[in-house]
């Protein structure tokens, strides 16, 4: 199968998963939360059916970055709008996040044949409940943790009862900003793989002041939409920072921590790496 024919059976599995995430909007009544939450599993079980039938897991890759501008504009159709000023930048935000990922993705996905190396890993660690791992822990469980995020998001469109201040600013800027330092620092990833040689670390540019500024950029990204809510919904701030909490430990304990013993595995000389260059956050006197 070639790369345009898997990238059509992927349009297709989320095709599919939009439309029975939207008839499950349209049978459901419990309040715009709630209905989203389990729309967003009903096309998860979709996607997680596409995977199983292709044995490819990267079905998902993208759903976790094509799904939720959708939930936004329904929480935009369903909301009273009273601040379209702040909502339209939340979108804004949104649009850029999602476009530059799922565009990222579809450019370096190599096809049908490769799936992403963490998958198999989780499965082979107890074969016996492969399909288990495979629907709670690679599907399900990034579903709930991007709803999470969203939940400022909820607040925004939903909840709102502040006008629109200069915390709304500063969101915008931190989601702008951080978007933008995922886009060129995948660039620079890219054009590093692209050339590199045996033995050679990445250790220029953005990644001369952080190992992970990609995860640095992802991390902002949620932070901005904490900040949106808050502004927006101030009292709800301590269940609107479960998202950007729960991200920065997956990230810290899980995601980063994996990443670099594969690569330690693979390279030894990465040490080299991690003893100079800041994990995620820049340091300018170590840089220096």
């Amino acid at each position: 199968m070639t790369k345009s024919e898997a990238l059509v059976r992927i349009v297709i599995a989320y095709m599919v998963a939009l439309f029975v995430g939207g008839a499950t909007l349209y049978l459901l009544d419990m309040g715009p939360l709630w209905d989203a939450l389990v729309a967003d599993i009903a096309a998860t079980i979709v996607i997680f059916l596409f995977s199983r039938g292709h044995r490819n897991s990267s079905f998902y890759d993208a759903y976790w970055t094509v799904v939720p501008p959708f939930i936004l504009l329904f929480w935009l159709a369903v909301g009273p709008s009273n601040y379209p000023l702040r909502e339209m930048m939340v979108m804004a935000v949104m649009l850029y996040w999602a476009t530059r990922l799922t565009l990222n993705w579809a450019y370096h996905w190599e096809g049908m044949s490769h799936e992403d190396w963490r998958y198999p890993m989780l499965r082979e660690k107890a074969p016996q409940f492969a399909v288990l791992t495979d629907f709670f822990g690679i599907h399900l469980f990034p579903t709930f943790q991007v709803f999470m995020g969203l939940l400022p998001a909820y607040a925004v469109y939903c909840l709102a009862d502040q006008p629109v201040g200069w915390l709304d600013g500063v969101a915008l800027a931190v989601g702008l900003g951080a978007v933008t330092l995922q886009l060129v620092s995948d660039i620079q990833l890219h054009r590093f793989i692209d050339q590199r040689q045996e033995g050679e670390h990445l250790m220029t540019g953005l990644w001369a002041w952080s190992r992970h500024p990609n995860y640095l950029g992802e991390l902002g990204f949620w932070l901005s939409l904490f900040l949106f809510g808050l502004a927006a919904y101030p009292s709800g701030w301590y269940w609107q920072i479960i998202g950007i909490v729960t991200m920065t430990v997956m990230f810290m304990l899980a995601s980063i921590p994996m990443m670099e013993k594969r690569s330690l595995e693979r390279r030894p000389e990465y040490q080299t790496v991690i003893d100079k260059v800041p994990m995620l956050i820049p340091r300018p006197w170590k840089h220096a």
